[in-house]
């Protein structure tokens, strides 16, 4: 079965995937006035869910009713597999901008969209530059605007949460925003690191928790650990 399944992600599975990507791309760049309106949300959300629909892959969702979409938060999720951004646009319920690398901007429809539609790129390179887009984020989250985060920077290699970094919890703590912890669960086995087909017969899901007031910690360290704990127990 897995040869059959991986010649039919090469022949028809990511075809269609680079097909609806290049549509999307174009409808959000043609809706550049209404990057936050509803028609560009919708069809993202749509592109977002067909990516795992052609490449055969289920996923369960749980805890939307944990977030209210017309509230702001920072969302921390843990990075397994390529296909994280895919489950977290299609089904988290919130409208949210992506701290995204800077090499996306580089490739065709696909980052001029990204950069119409208000996600922001990062130099992780150059301190400043990092530190302007923080700034840059910052300014996006308001009228229930969100941010999605990976806090570990990398997609594991082996399955494991790495260590997480602090910039999300300094934007929570800066603009008095609840955090989400976001389990996913299922997409490294799905889809390792550097490789280049869907394994078949994974099955994923995504958890999405409930929002944490971070005042309630002595200091950003402390937060840091809670919240990885929280993400850490849906693997569980």
């Amino acid at each position: 079965m897995k040869p059959l399944y991986i010649l039919y992600q090469y022949l028809i599975g990511f075809p269609l995937v680079i097909v609806a990507t290049i549509f999307t791309a174009v409808f959000t760049i043609l809706c550049f006035p209404w990057k936050n309106g509803k028609a560009p949300r919708t069809i993202q959300v749509l592109w977002a869910r067909s990516v795992l629909w052609f490449l055969l892959v289920p996923i369960k969702v749980t805890g939307r009713e944990h977030v209210d979409p017309k509230q702001s938060y920072v969302f921390v999720s843990n990075h397994q597999s390529f296909l994280d951004a895919f489950a977290v646009y299609g089904w988290l319920p919130n409208n949210f901008k992506w701290l995204m690398k800077k090499e996306i901007r580089k490739v065709p429809f696909v980052g001029t969209a990204c950069k119409v539609a208000g996600h922001i790129f990062v130099d992780r390179s150059n301190p400043r530059a990092a530190l302007q887009s923080m700034d840059h984020i910052k300014a996006e989250l308001v009228d229930g605007i969100s941010t999605v985060i990976f806090p570990e920077g990398t997609r594991t290699k082996t399955g494991e949460i790495g260590r997480f970094k602090q910039g999300a919890f300094k934007i929570a703590v800066d603009l008095n925003l609840p955090v989400v912890p976001i389990t996913l669960k299922g997409f490294h086995q799905a889809m390792p690191a550097k490789q280049l087909f869907v394994n078949p017969g994974a099955h994923t899901s995504l958890h999405i928790g409930e929002p944490i007031d971070l005042s309630q910690f002595a200091d950003i360290n402390e937060a840091m650990t809670y919240m990885r704990e929280q993400v850490e127990k849906g693997l569980k």
